[in-house]
């Protein structure tokens, strides 16, 4: 799906895929969650007649005494679907979450109730963490200042900052983030979560209209259902949409008397972590000025990892952040720490720090917590490790558009922006999901998958995160695990053509590598095909960064050139 939005640097049109779901996989699917409430309801009924007694399915006797947790209808599938499949949630790791972990091994011995540790581990490569830019590892310049912190103040506060748990730290690291994001002032929260689901109540009420993305963070949902105010969805990213729910909330205000709202605030985020897409921010501020509302911009995922310096979508789209009324973010992507940040002007700032619940009531930031954003921080800046900072960033680019390209060459259903660290795959079906987070784990890949009903019935997903410390070999290996994976379990059922973009990169890595088993590109046209066409490409091999597969040709890099030429196995690889 191309838009209207224009790109950050060269002004190309933002890039952004969402293929619909093949019918038969469609089919299937339904078929399945068909089958699964007939067959599990119509158990149900008769182990309650007493015809049929399925130890499988029924609770252990030391907690069949228990009160029950869920409503019937949860637990349904916490009996019958979630009980199979929860060795691939909440899998435990006894390592730092770096580019690597080692996760513990587990086993069940009741059809799935309980998991016991094995006692083994295992080493795996980590694409599951939100460590967008390595600072979540446990080596770099952070390390000797936390250390210090530490020593100095603590473990932990034990107070809220009204009180006795206001450390200098924390006046420092607001200066930083104020200065960092462009705003005037910043106010800094020991939880990402709350700070969020805290502070929307403070800045809207039962007489307001929020205008939310229908794709937005559950922190965001909460926060606005917290607040009373009147709740108004768009569709997910869609500019006509968003003027078209502005113009209602401003032509018939408030339901019933129909008097005018006192604020309206338009909330969205930068990069939706469930989706991979970027928001369309000039097309937002432009709606907030023509229709005089407020935006409230979460940059949970987007701080650090977007822009040619690391400062969000803000900074991607190189506007003035003053344009920004809200600026949000997390500590707990980008700079491998915790908590969240409110930043805005004075005023706002000063408002929030006497009337926030989070502010007055939560426990202050721990100090090696903040010193840690401080270092990450100004390493970014950089104020520490000249040239480091911009060298993360850069690099975290090249590894999103390089990972993306080669998904969609394999065929798969690649969601969100091209430039969006957060990969989601589209598997859909169930059993191919939990098959393919089993399969991962065992060839040493670390992944997150979400499923029905965090999801759609059709969207679920396996979910990609790419860091800056991912080297080009670590992103080869995963690929490759993808690569035996996906075609094992037939996923490589993506209808649209490749992109452009991902052929033209491609192409570029193929022209970079110095392999004996390369390619060189014919500039033929391809037989039966026009010149200038995006589809129906044709192949033999490919080469990627001077490696290749244990053949001599990488079936990995199977889309490698331009649409008008055909690609041809030779003894040498030049640039295409």
């Amino acid at each position: 799906m191309k838009n209207n939005c224009r790109g950050p640097y060269s002004g190309e049109p933002l890039f952004e895929q969402f293929a619909e779901t093949p019918l038969s996989t469609a089919i299937f699917t339904y078929v399945g969650f068909m089958l699964l409430n007939l067959l599990g309801r119509l158990q149900d009924f008769l182990r309650w007649c007493h015809i049929l007694h399925c130890p499988i399915v029924s609770e252990p006797k030391r907690t069949q005494s228990f009160v029950p947790l869920y409503s019937s209808y949860e637990a349904f599938y916490t009996r019958n679907l979630y009980r199979r499949v929860q060795d691939c949630w909440n899998r435990p790791i006894c390592s730092s979450p770096g580019v690597e972990m080692v996760v513990m091994d587990r086993v069940s011995k009741d059809n799935g109730w309980t998991l016991e540790f094995t006692g083994t581990k295992r080493r795996v490569l980590n694409l599951g963490s939100y460590n967008y830019l390595g600072f979540g590892d446990p080596t770099g310049p952070s390390i000797k200042a936390n250390e210090r912190a530490t020593r100095l103040f603590g473990v932990g506060i034990a107070s809220s900052r009204q009180e006795v748990g206001n450390l200098i730290l924390h006046r420092e690291l607001e200066e930083l983030v104020a200065e960092f994001v462009g705003q005037e002032d910043a106010i800094v929260f020991s939880m990402g979560f709350a700070t969020n689901s805290l502070n929307l109540p403070c800045l809207v009420d039962q007489d307001c209209c929020v205008v939310s993305d229908e794709l937005n963070h559950t922190s965001l949902v909460l926060g606005c259902r917290l607040s009373g105010a009147v709740i108004r969805r768009f569709k997910h990213n869609n500019m006509e949409d968003l003027e078209r729910v502005l113009e209602d909330a401003v032509v018939y205000g408030r339901p019933r008397t129909h008097r005018p709202y006192k604020k309206i605030l338009i909330v969205v985020e930068g990069i939706y972590s469930m989706e991979g897409s970027i928001v369309h921010l000039p097309e937002v501020i432009a709606l907030k000025k023509k229709y005089k509302a407020y935006v409230y911009l979460d940059e949970a995922h987007s701080i650090g990892a977007l822009g040619p310096h690391g400062r969000g979508v803000v900074d991607y789209f190189n506007l003035n952040p003053r344009e920004i009324d809200i600026s949000m973010g997390t500590f707990t992507k980008s700079f491998g720490s915790a908590g969240g940040y409110l930043a805005g002007s004075k005023r706002l700032i000063d408002y929030l720090r006497s009337c926030s619940h989070s502010a007055v009531y939560g426990g202050g930031m721990p100090a090696p917590v903040t010193q840690q954003i401080i270092s990450a921080m100004r390493v970014i800046m950089g104020r520490e490790v000249p040239g480091e900072g911009q060298r993360r960033i850069q690099q975290l680019a090249v590894n999103t558009r390089y990972f993306r390209a080669r998904l969609h060459a394999m065929r798969l259903i690649v969601y969100g922006n091209r430039d969006s660290p957060v990969v989601p795959v589209i598997i859909s079906m169930p059993a191919k999901l939990v098959a393919l987070s089993r399969k991962c784990l065992d060839l040493g890949l670390g992944t997150v998958i979400v499923g029905f009903p965090a999801t759609s019935l059709l969207l679920s997903r396996v979910r990609f995160c790419i860091s800056s410390m991912h080297t080009r070999e670590m992103l080869d290996k995963a690929l490759s695990i993808l690569e035996q994976v996906t075609s094992e379990l037939h996923l490589r059922n993506c209808k649209l053509p490749v992109p452009d973009w991902a052929q033209l990169l491609l192409a570029k890595e193929c022209g970079r590598c110095e392999a004996t088993n390369g390619i060189v590109v014919d500039r033929r046209p391809v037989k039966g095909k026009p010149l200038g066409r995006t589809s129906g490409l044709r192949y033999n091999a490919g080469c990627i960064s001077g490696t290749t597969s244990s053949n001599g040709i990488s079936k990995l890099m199977m889309l490698c050139t331009t649409d008008d030429a055909v690609v041809s196995v030779k003894n040498r690889c030049v640039k295409a």
